[in-house]
Order: structure tokens, then sequence, then C-alpha cells
């Protein structure tokens, strides 16, 4: 072989060597995934996908740039024969390499839940479940069973007391009863030995603060406001006087889009009807906030025993300790309700 041929087949070799190289360093380095977006995009796959479910996923919400190349290093990577079932954050101009070590190591990233202005158990069982892997339906059977109420302390109507509203991470992938648990561990977090022992000074228990703080959270969402307006509840509750909570009722009556009541639905007869029944409700009449169980926890101490909306429409209450007085403030309101509809 002469010298010559010796060189352009070096030559020839060192291009080829250099543009498989090149090649296979775009494969596993350049990005090819999530190029359109500055967020991570979750990718979810469900139990029994397989690898075409995962390509059909990536292009159907538009996250693969380049399919052969991704394709390719799968095949390489035997990430074809190892999909793992999770919920992935693919990062912005994400590479191949990256992406399918991922999902072949079923590194999943956790989900952040959040839950607040949750009215009905039903209501927290859908929108819980529609966030993970077990879906809307599974949660509420759980949560419906007396047994299983009875092992965290409750009873199918106060086991919601259990979801502290707040922001919690958690996997897609999590199963109905480990998420009981893990709200289990929050709740005993959350009720510190600082505030069972004002509780107990309250002579009440843990539901019943949050079944109250549901109450107050109920009446106004003025955060500021909601430690005086649990300090009337207690004071009625001290002295045998019934709660006549407008919240309960409409509770009762399961339609929220009453605004105003009539007398004749506070005739409803129904253990959350605090017109009807002396002391609490069985259970809270929604998901009550840190802020309103700590209001209840941290009730403003005076005489009063009465509020009405305020007659300058704030937000906010005028309180009255005299049953005269509330009269006296509920005509106020309702001249200035009068008012406002005509001037409309």
């Amino acid at each position: 072989m002469s010298q010559n041929v010796k060189i352009g087949l070096f030559i020839a070799v060192s291009v080829i060597s250099v543009t498989f190289s090149f090649y296979f360093w775009q494969v596993f380095r350049t990005p090819n995934l999530n190029l359109e977006s500055e967020k991570p995009v979750a990718l979810l796959v469900p139990r029994g996908a397989t690898f075409q479910t995962v390509l059909d996923s990536l292009k159907a919400n538009k996250i693969l740039n380049d399919e052969k190349s991704f394709r390719f290093l799968s095949r390489l990577m035997k990430y074809d024969q190892n999909v793992k079932v999770g919920r992935y954050e693919i990062q912005p101009d994400m590479g191949n390499y990256e992406a399918i070590k991922k999902l072949r190591s079923g590194s999943q990233d956790p989900l952040t839940v959040t839950f607040n202005n949750i009215r009905l158990k039903q209501d927290l069982s859908r929108r819980l479940g529609a966030k993970f892997a077990f879906g809307p339906d599974s949660l509420g059977k759980y949560l419906d069973d007396p047994a299983l109420c009875k092992e965290y302390g409750f009873d199918t109507t106060t086991i919601v007391c259990m979801f502290i509203p707040n922001s919690y991470e958690m996997f897609w992938t999590i199963k109905p009863k480990a998420l009981l648990d893990r709200m289990a561990k929050e709740y005993k977090s959350f009720w510190t030995p600082a505030r069972q022992a004002k509780a107990k000074a309250l002579n009440m228990t843990q539901t019943q603060v949050q079944t109250l703080a549901s109450i107050v959270q109920g009446e106004t969402n003025k955060v500021d406001e909601q430690p005086r307006v649990a300090g009337v509840y207690l004071n009625r509750l001290e002295r045998g006087i019934k709660l006549e909570a407008d919240p309960t009722v409409i509770f009762a009556l399961r339609d929220f889009t009453i605004r105003r009541l009539l007398n004749k639905q506070l005739t409803v007869d129904s253990p959350y009807n605090t017109y009807r029944y002396t002391g609490l409700p069985p259970g809270p009449i929604n998901l009550p906030s840190i802020n309103a169980i700590d209001a209840v926890l941290n009730a403003e101490k005076h005489d009063y025993l009465f509020f009405v909306v305020d007659a300058r429409f704030n937000g906010y209450h005028t309180f009255s300790k005299t049953l005269s007085e509330h009269l006296a403030n509920a005509r106020l309101y309702q001249k200035a309700l009068t008012e406002r509809k005509i001037m409309k």
C-alpha cells in the first residue's frame, strides 16, 4: 500500500470518526426536549405505559424536537425496555441523555399539592384525587370507611380535619392510603404542644377548634377580624346561646350560591343548623385555614355576643354586646343596603 493511499485512508477514517463523534455528541448532549418553554414541563407516565406511550405523550405535548435521535439513544440505553411509571419534569433545553437517564432510573419529581376553599368531603376527594395517578374516585372510598377513619382518630364526618390547608410535596404515584398517612403526619406536626395547650384552655378538642374555625372562616375572610369573630362564638358557647351562624345553615342546605338566608331556610332540620340546635355542628363546614384555626386558639377576649355586616361595606363587621345594640346595627345595615340598591 503506497504512502499516499495510507494517508488518504487515515484522513477518511479520521473524517468518519469525527463525523460519528459529532453525531453522537449531538444525540447525547444537544438540547432536544422542551425547547420552547422557560419552565419545566411535567411528563406523566401512567401504569402500563410502553415506550411508544411515552413517545406519543412527548409528541402530543410538543416536548420532543427530534424523535429519531431520542428513539436511537433510548434503544442504546435500553430505556425502551425499562419504562417506569411516574411524573418527570422535563427541563428547558434538556438533552436526550439527561432525559432518558432520568426516565429510565424512575427519578420522579414531586408535585406541589395545595388545597383550600373546600367545603365538602366529596370536593376534597375529587380535587385531591385528580392530582394523582389514582384518580378522583379512589380517595373518597377511604374517607367514607368508618373503620379506617377511626384508625386516624376521626369519624367519616370529621376525617376532613386531618387535611390542614397548606402546600405539600408528594409523588404523583402515591397511593390513597399513603396519602392519608402523610396527612396524618402533617396533622400531628401542626397540632404542636402549644396549640394543644390552647385548645385545652378553651375546654375544646382539636376537632371542635377546627369546626369553630370553619364557621369563623365562613363568616369573614378578613384575617385580622377572625379572632374577634371567634371570641363572639366562644362567648355564646360558654353561655349556652345558639351560635346562629348563617354559614352553617348554608352548609346544611348545600346551596353555596345563597347570599342572604330567608326565614324559612333557618328552620331546616339539620344538625348543622345552629339556629335550631345549640352548640357546635358535628364537624367542619369547610377546611379552615391555619389562620382561622389560630384565630380560635388566640381568640380576642371581649363581651361581644352579636355582629352584623358593617354598613360601610368594607368587608368587616360591626360588633355589639346586647341584642338592642345589635338590632340597631342591623337596621343601619339594612338601610345602607336599600340605599345601595336604589343607587344601582
